[in-house]
Parts: C-alpha cells; sequence; structure tokens
C-alpha cells in the first residue's frame, strides 16, 4: 500500500532537507517535544546505512522507530529510509519504507514530497483513521521546522 503527502514552503529546499530531513532527529525533539521525546543516530550528512532512532511520548501509540538510510542523494535533496524497529512493525506491518524528496521552486522555496510504502501483516487491512493521523503528523513535522527555519534564517545553511 503506498500514500503520499505533499507540503509546499517558502523555506529552500537545501535547508528544509537538511533540518526536517538529515537532522530531524536532533532538532524534533527540540521542536515538538510533545511528540518526540529524543532521537539518536548520525547527524549532518548521514549517508547509505545510517541508522536513527526516534523515542516518542505517550501522545503516540508506539514508543520509538528506529530507521536506516538506503538511499541518498544530498544534491537532488532525496532520500529513503526503511523501518527496521519499532512503530507499527510486527503488530500491523511486516514491512514500511519512506521517500522524501524536496524540490525548489522558481520562487525559492520549495515542494516536499514524502511517499510511504507499506505491507500489512497478513489479515491487517488498511485503516483510515492511521493513515490520515501519519499524513498529519508529517505535515506537522515539516511546519514545525519550517518555522523554525523562518524564525532562524542563519540556521541549516
Amino acid at each position: 500500500m503506498s500514500w503520499s503527502v505533499v507540503i509546499e514552503s517558502p523555506v529552500s529546499a537545501l535547508r528544509l532537507y537538511r533540518a526536517a530531513i538529515l537532522d530531524w532527529h536532533t532538532l524534533g525533539p527540540k521542536l515538538v517535544p510533545e511528540i518526540i521525546s529524543s532521537g539518536t543516530g548520525e547527524s549532518g550528512d548521514g549517508g547509505v546505512g545510517s541508522v536513527r532512532q526516534l523515542n516518542f511520548t505517550s501522545v503516540m501509540p508506539f514508543s520509538y522507530v528506529k530507521e536506516r538510510l538506503d538511499f541518498v542523494d544530498h544534491e537532488k535533496f532525496e532520500c529513503q529510509s526503511t523501518i527496521i524497529e519499532g512503530g507499527h512493525l510486527g503488530t500491523r506491518l511486516e514491512s514500511a519504507s519512506a521517500h522524501f524528496k524536496v524540490e525548489p521552486t522558481s520562487a525559492g522555496g520549495c515542494i516536499v514530497t514524502v511517499t510511504t510504502n507499506t505491507k500489512p501483516l497478513p489479515g491487517i487491512e488498511a485503516d483510515e483513521g492511521i493513515i490520515a493521523a501519519s499524513k498529519g503528523a508529517i505535515e506537522k513535522h515539516f511546519r514545525a521546522a519550517e518555522a523554525y527555519l523562518l524564525a532562524n534564517p542563519d540556521a541549516y545553511v
């Protein structure tokens, strides 16, 4: 099963890619502490094979998610990650991955496309409520990074 979220932002592709994707395990707990309690992993240009973990507060239906970066293209502001532990793995999903692409716009901002691919466990049907909540969480994630970057124009340049 696959679904996507598209977000337009006035922030440059480079800055949003660095903050909201590459360094989210560090920045996320500072910007949305009500959701993300902590994060671990490689900062900066985490390359293919890098593993990072986000630990969540009780507002989430699971306590953590650990992901591996499978594809990274820093020039095209694109990457793909696979969840290797946590989240809904083993309870609802057999596998889950996300592809992030941040494309510059002529106005100096960007368009973010997040495409998630999941394989449910046998007998598990798609839950539109979980999908809607996931889309909302992705939107909140990027809007939090966007607000931070607009308020801090020298960050992640």
